[in-house]
């Protein structure tokens, strides 16, 4: 097999709450918008610290939490530095059991 069909078969998988209605989702910011929610499943956490488990800059995921609190997947507590969590609003992950 070539490298190139390797790479053809290899799918980047997203978030289920990664894909927003009123935007259009492109490969980046749905890569961004998993970062984020992947550490908000851990922990909540504020913007500065999200981005750097992401190792995303500040910008790009202060961004993509506006995004998510649009649509109403994450929200923002208390006062600044926000803390920003799940809402448990939007479809759930899917994990095997065996």
């Amino acid at each position: 097999m070539t490298n190139l069909f390797l790479v053809s078969m290899i799918r980047e998988t997203y978030h289920p709450n990664a894909y927003l209605s009123k935007i259009k989702n492109v490969r980046l910011g749905l890569r961004a918008r998993t970062y984020v929610l992947n550490i908000l499943e851990k922990h909540s956490g504020d913007a500065k610290t999200i981005a750097q488990e992401a190792g995303t800059p500040y910008g790009v995921v202060i961004h993509h939490l506006r995004l998510l609190e649009a649509e109403g997947t994450v929200e923002r507590k208390g006062s600044r530095p926000y803390v920003w969590v799940l809402t448990g609003f939007g479809q759930k992950r899917l994990v095997s059991l065996g």
